[in-house]
């Protein structure tokens, strides 16, 4: 078919047009990245009254923090202050690393109405709510933790199939706001995980939903590797439930599929020594609750660098020894709240920063108790280098206070600045 040349010039035109056009948008694109790309790099400078190091217990007076990209990039006294940075004025705080809690549930609700019938707040959470409810759940926790200076949290287990998974996944994508998350996925347990009896045709219905229950060693193994493959930072295992125990065989196992992985266990043990001592023997990097354990026990603990992750109410004279126990085998202590009953009086984040006093209580003091809110559990969760302290290279991870800590412990239950990731949370510091 021929065209005339009116038609081939009005093709031409056209074509030149779309091609202008994508020329104009590919140097809008260009030119949009080099200065989003710019904005990442651009510095921001922090000055305070005074900084916290919580590793050495030494307050700097002066501090000048330079940030850049989400990271500390130098951190100390008087520092000079390059005129195009961005300045954020808290020279009437005290600043330290952002609080981590190491034992949370998000996605987890009990109503104390609901204890009058054992076991009725597992069973009626597991079949009313769906995974996208926990999520949602989760989130508002979340929030409420990194609103009163959680900036990081692991989350371990009791949330459903996978809902502590989409809630961090979230939060990395800035869908939601919440701390920096690390999640176990499915608890891996014995027989029945922490529920309580119930029909056996239930069990396998509902049991599952929460729990990955084992019987030997190959089945021990394909739990992790499910919990990794499901999208697990950690693996969390219910070493006892009432009279079962996994056997050392399966914790062993365990263990060795985990760091096979490159991630760590962290391990629930009750009852005495007998739990606590089986999963210490096989290497998990952290032992949750052990209210009762012993002298020797946390002194082996101490020998092979294992965490101890006390979740303890206020008042409880046998959880106060535990805790001068384990200072006295020189264990490390990461702060665990394990908090999950509905309180409409106050929120989550505010009841877990309070919950420092049951450790003021235990004879710790408050160095020791900043060390296991930052430092301790911060190595715990990410490794060396990470969060968990304000050092060049960390994450810049910082609250303020109006008070030091180091003088009054309380100060912390009303932080004036949050800053996760380099991004202003809150501030009403000035």
């Amino acid at each position: 078919m021929k065209i005339s040349t009116h038609q081939y010039l009005g093709h031409l035109t056209l074509k030149l047009v779309l091609l202008k056009i994508l020329v104009l948008l590919f140097c809008n694109t260009t030119i949009y990245s080099q200065t989003a790309e710019n904005n990442q790099k651009e510095l921001t400078v922090l000055i305070a009254k005074a900084f916290i190091d919580v590793q050495t217990g030494k307050t700097i007076m002066n501090p000048v923090v330079y940030i850049r990209e989400g990271k500390i990039e130098k951190i100390g006294s008087g520092l000079e202050i390059p005129t195009s940075a961005k300045i954020i004025d808290l020279s009437g705080k005290y600043i330290l690393p952002g609080l981590i809690d190491a034992h949370t549930h998000l996605c987890h609700e009990y109503h104390g109405e609901l204890e009058r019938v054992s076991g009725a707040n597992t069973i009626a959470e597991t079949v009313k709510l769906t995974e996208g409810d926990r999520a949602l759940l989760g989130a508002k926790y979340a929030r409420e933790m990194l609103l009163s200076g959680y900036t990081s949290v692991r989350d371990l287990g009791n949330s459903g199939t996978n809902s502590s998974v989409a809630l961090r996944d979230a939060i990395n994508k800035g869908w939601v706001m919440g701390p920096r998350l690390f999640v176990s996925t499915r608890a891996i347990s014995p027989i029945g995980g922490q529920f309580s009896k119930m029909a056996p045709e239930m069990q396998n219905l509902i049991v599952s939903k929460e729990y990955v229950e084992i019987n030997n060693s190959d089945e021990a193994r394909r739990a992790v590797r499910q919990a990794i493959y499901d999208g697990a930072d950690c693996i969390k295992i219910i070493v006892n439930n009432d009279k079962l125990v996994l056997s050392e065989e399966e914790l062993t196992t365990i263990v060795e599929e985990a760091k096979r992985a490159g991630v760590k266990v962290a391990a629930h043990a009750t009852n005495g020594d007998g739990p606590s001592l089986l999963a210490v023997k096989a290497g998990v990097n952290s032992i949750e609750h052990a209210y009762t354990i012993s002298a020797d026990v946390l002194k082996l603990m101490s020998e092979k660098n294992i965490y101890l992750v006390p979740t303890d109410a206020s008042g409880v004279e046998r959880y106060q020894k535990r805790i001068q126990r384990a200072l006295a085998a020189n264990v490390k202590i990461a702060f665990g709240s394990d908090l999950y009953y509905y309180n409409p009086q106050t929120t989550r984040g505010q009841i877990a920063v309070g919950s420092y006093r049951s450790y003021k209580e235990s004879g710790m003091t408050n160095l020791q108790i900043l060390q296991s809110a930052t430092m301790h559990p911060g190595i715990l969760l990410a490794g060396e280098g990470k969060i968990g302290l304000l050092q060049n290279g960390y994450f810049a991870d910082i609250i303020a206070s109006d008070e030091n800590p180091l003088d009054n412990i309380r100060t912390l239950e009303n932080v004036v600045f949050i800053m996760k990731g380099g991004d202003v949370i809150k501030n009403i510091g000035n």
